[in-house]
């Protein structure tokens, strides 16, 4: 079976187009699914400036569909894989600035972290920004926010927001999975949840009202396994690249 946003079916008017040569301004023509073209002209290779990644944005399986996406387009598709999320978690939240904020911070500093160490962007992105979705729903049930009752009620969360964002069922999985594990590191063992992990205590060290620096020296070694993330950590939180002396 064709997938449909393939198919030309299913097409509108407006899905095929002329874009001009940069070099040397001879019309392209481009399907709006196309990631690049040939200038028929000179020869240079053309991104599709209009690209419209459709369930290219979350299909689990979409580097097989269209190929690998070239660099100006990983990262157009990262952003809007952020806005999305990020306008669903403040959905959940309300006026809840706090965890606004939090989910932001963190979300931010996993990104920094995705760049220096490899990992699944869409996977790290949304459980970043949901991954204490369920804390208003915790509080409400059990008029509690222990982590307990946040891995237990996050998940049904975050399923409901990427399954309406039509997001991949193992990207789905994979997410929902880190939230439930978020504060219980030793379960999973894979670079997502480790970019995830020393993302937010990144931030929750940050947020702590006492902070001892021979105590978060510990924390970092016995908890921080990636190298840009031992790196931000002594930045923000060590006064330095490598803490005070």
């Amino acid at each position: 079976m064709k997938c449909p946003g393939q198919d030309l079916r299913y097409w509108k008017p407006g899905d095929i187009f002329n874009v001009s040569c940069p070099q040397c301004g001879k019309k392209i023509e481009f399907f709006k699914d196309d990631v690049r073209r040939r200038c028929k002209s000179c020869g240079v290779q053309v991104a599709n400036p209009k690209i419209d990644f459709g369930c290219v944005e979350w299909c689990d399986y979409a580097e097989q569909c269209v190929g690998d996406l070239p660099g100006e387009l990983k990262e157009q598709r990262r952003e809007f894989l952020r806005e999305r999320i990020s306008v669903e978690m403040r959905r959940v939240f309300g006026r809840d600035t706090k965890r606004i904020n939090h989910a932001n911070k963190v979300a931010r500093l996993a990104e920094e972290i995705l760049e220096g160490e490899g990992g699944d962007p869409a996977v790290v992105i949304a459980a970043s920004y949901l991954h204490d979705i369920g804390i208003h729903e915790a509080e409400r049930k059990y008029n509690s926010t222990a982590r307990d009752y946040q891995e237990r009620e996050g998940p049904p969360i975050a399923r409901d927001i990427l399954e309406k964002l039509g997001v991949g069922r193992e990207t789905t999985d994979e997410v929902c999975n880190l939230i439930a594990h978020h504060h219980s590191p030793g379960h999973i063992k894979t670079l997502n949840f480790q970019i995830l992990w020393e993302a937010d205590s990144l931030v929750n060290l940050e947020e702590a009202p006492h902070k001892v620096s021979d105590q978060i020296k510990k924390i970092i070694e016995q908890t921080f396994r990636t190298t840009t993330g031992k790196r931000l950590a002594k930045r923000l939180l060590l006064n330095g690249p490598d803490g005070p002396s």
